[in-house]
């Protein structure tokens, strides 16, 4: 980000109220609440790309019968969360990394590989946690604008490669465009630039592509090759207030990402994963309400005429036609919470599905303002 992007992301902040990026992610805990409860603020949380559906029945009375394991340390139930996923990855237990969220499984891996002064390509804009831990360490991000769909510009950020560069950075479908990459285009480029850098595959989205039969970059860790893939609960099985994510990587690199890891998850984020893993009734459910929730915001921008971007998320990118740090406030009085600046895209704004409730709540309001 340049001195003059950076001084209009921190003027945009200051005038959409601060909530949205400085004072991260407690100060919108301080405005969440649970669903079903109304609250004093805004009605419509639609604004963190979580899943308000969550966690399941089934998860709930799994952290209930667990509670009491709250005293004690997690290491002696996170092995056989591991062989889980190990089995749903289908690699061995050495190449899965558990982590608090998948934002702490990035962070370590923006420490390791930042060091030094080490160089990071990524994409711009896109999701930051990574980038900005290993800019606190000294590394220097080439931030690559993405092209005129607001896709990966893949050609653009191998000719940023260089003898420096020690990690490249795809968040797939992206943060916050929910745009997906071309299958084939992903899987040659990341085959062309692991022998240069490691290639980190950001899937927290994953679950959510509806494009059938889309490769996870796991398949390229099961070849031995130079590729990290991070992975979370906090999405589809809307466990994002408990943390707990994980990595899989090559044995080598999986070990050396595990010792750089800083909090590490807890007892009952354990116990609800291995709940959640098990419940494919709510991660079915899960899916269908999301995609209910995109159609009806994509009929409201089809009526309006707002350009959006048909999503692989739970969330939809759309261009407003107005700076971000009057939408923010203009939302807010229709009861809607919605996405934090994305720099240099003022003019758009990121909208999570939430549930069907809170989607009508958006549609109402956004109509209200721009009709």
């Amino acid at each position: 980000m340049n001195t003059t992007d950076r001084r209009n992301w921190l003027k945009t902040i200051a005038l959409g109220g601060g909530f949205t990026l400085l004072g991260g992610l407690p100060s919108l805990a301080q405005q969440s609440y649970r669903p079903g409860e109304r609250p004093s603020g805004p009605l419509a949380k639609l604004n963190s790309n979580e899943n308000p559906y969550g966690p399941s029945e089934a998860v709930r009375a799994a952290m209930q019968q667990d509670f009491d394991l709250g005293c004690r340390y997690p290491f002696q139930y996170i092995k056989e969360l591991v062989r889980m996923i190990a089995k749903k990855e289908e690699v061995s237990e050495d190449c899965i990394v558990i982590t608090g969220g998948s934002t702490e499984g990035l962070k370590a891996c923006g420490l390791v590989y930042g060091l030094g002064r080490g160089e990071i390509v990524a994409a711009d804009p896109t999701f930051q946690a990574l980038l900005r831990y290993a800019e606190l360490f000294g590394a220097y991000v080439h931030r690559v604008p993405l092209n005129d769909k607001l896709e990966h510009d893949l050609q653009a950020m191998s000719r940023r490669v260089n003898s420096k560069t020690r990690l490249i950075f795809l968040c797939n479908p992206n943060n916050p465009s929910g745009t997906l990459l071309d299958p084939g285009e992903l899987k040659d480029f990341c085959l062309s630039m692991e022998s240069k850098a490691v290639v980190f595959s950001d899937e927290a989205y994953y679950d959510y592509i509806s494009q059938p039969d889309y490769p996870s970059m796991v398949s390229l860790v099961k070849e031995g090759r130079n590729v990290i893939v991070s992975k979370t609960f906090s999405k589809v099985f809307g466990l994002a207030g408990l943390r707990i994510g994980y990595l899989v990587a090559r044995p080598d690199i999986a070990s050396r990402l595990q010792d750089s890891l800083m909090a590490n998850t807890n007892t009952l984020a354990i116990q609800a994963a291995k709940a959640a893993l098990k419940d494919a009734e709510f991660y079915k459910f899960s899916i269908a309400q999301n995609e209910k929730g995109k159609e009806l915001i994509y009929k409201t921008l089809n009526e309006l005429g707002l350009r959006y971007i048909p999503s692989h998320t739970n969330f939809v990118f759309f261009e407003s036609g107005r700076h971000i740090s009057e939408l923010i406030p203009q939302m807010a009085e229709k009861g809607v919470q919605i996405g934090r600046p994305f720099p240099p895209l003022y003019n758009w704004a990121r909208i999570s599905t939430g549930t069907l409730e809170e989607v009508a709540v958006f549609t109402q309001g956004l109509k209200a303002l721009y009709t």
